[in-house]
């Protein structure tokens, strides 16, 4: 592949996307691609769909009981605000967070607080620190890698605690953790788990469960708060088929305004930026070769505004 950003000495292009991050200004606007991602937006209207940047010197090309106690909780703390303001996607963090918890690890979210704050703060440093090369990194480490391995051990130690309780009574329970406890002390070797693989799952389930999550959540009551019809709609689908009773996992497939509204949002303001892989070999597709161990970035938020396949209002909220 040949087209693509010119690559400059140790800092391949990764200097030219932070200036252009830095010049994207926000407003008030659905179309957030070329503000979150700016560097892909110019980068693909200058040399296509398709192109080759550089990293440095490398290339890259049942559950339902549960949440309903978590967001009876929530509502409930609700009520001590009336006639305040809330700021609502603190309360949907906690929510998400509690409900992962009690689904995942068969606890509450305050018994689980301290490994999300430590998982929020880990997140920050590494999106803080991707942009950047570091030609010396083996000789030295910053104080954002000394404090991220300080994060990384406590995460370890910490999840490491709630697997010992379950070992030690052998007891492993029904809820995510136990299915994982159970692949690691399975009798085939060959499907069996390590410790490490558990602790592992544990840390990625508690991450991107809970921030895409409470994102989508904040998202889609902004919108809906914007455009009152559709909140309208989905009100009276969910009073239709519910009344005053809390939903049932039978009931969700028929809330069809609802999944409109949660996949136009998901559309609009997906929680991941960027979708990353990694070659095991070399291999050609189409008029393309690429290298082994080469990365391929997808930015979904380009794919999702891309006009040939949405119409010329991509940036505009239609659930329809």
């Amino acid at each position: 592949m040949s087209t693509g950003p010119r690559y400059r000495l140790i800092h391949g292009t990764t200097k030219e996307s932070m200036v252009l991050r830095q010049e994207a200004l926000m407003e008030l606007s659905h179309d957030i691609f070329p503000k979150i991602q700016p560097h892909f937006y110019q980068w693909m209207k200058l040399y296509g769909k398709n192109f080759l940047t550089w990293t440095g010197t490398q290339p890259h090309a049942e559950m339902i009981p549960s949440m309903i106690a978590s967001v009876e909780t929530m509502l409930q703390n609700w009520k001590h605000y009336h006639g305040r303001e809330i700021d609502v996607s603190e309360h949907l963090k906690v929510m998400s967070s509690d409900v992962i918890s009690r689904t995942a690890f068969g606890s509450s979210y305050v018994e689980g607080k301290n490994i999300f704050n430590m998982l929020t703060k880990l997140g920050f440093l590494i999106f803080q620190n991707s942009p950047k090369i570091r030609p010396f990194e083996r000789i030295w480490e910053t104080q954002d890698e000394v404090e991220s391995d300080e994060i990384e051990r406590s995460l370890r130690d910490t999840a490491m605690s709630i697997v010992w309780k379950r070992e030690e009574t052998r007891d492993y329970g029904t809820d995510f953790l136990g299915a994982l406890l159970r692949a690691h002390h399975d009798s085939d070797k060959e499907n069996r788990i390590s410790l490490d693989d558990v602790i592992d799952e544990c840390k990625v389930f508690f991450l991107a469960g809970h921030e895409t999550t409470s994102s989508l959540l904040s998202w889609t009551i902004l919108l809906l708060a914007i455009h009152t019809d559709w909140q309208e709609k989905a009100r009276q689908e969910v009073l239709e088929l519910y009344g005053q009773q809390n939903p049932t996992a039978e009931g969700l497939p028929r809330l069809k305004t609802a999944n409109m509204i949660i996949n136009e949002t998901l559309r609009l303001y997906c929680p991941v930026a960027s979708l990353v892989r990694q070659g095991t070999r070399r291999v050609r597709v189409g008029r393309y070769e690429f290298l082994a161990k080469m990365e391929f970035h997808i930015p979904p938020l380009a794919l999702h505004r891309n006009q040939e396949i949405w119409g010329k209002d991509a940036h505009l909220f239609k659930p329809e």
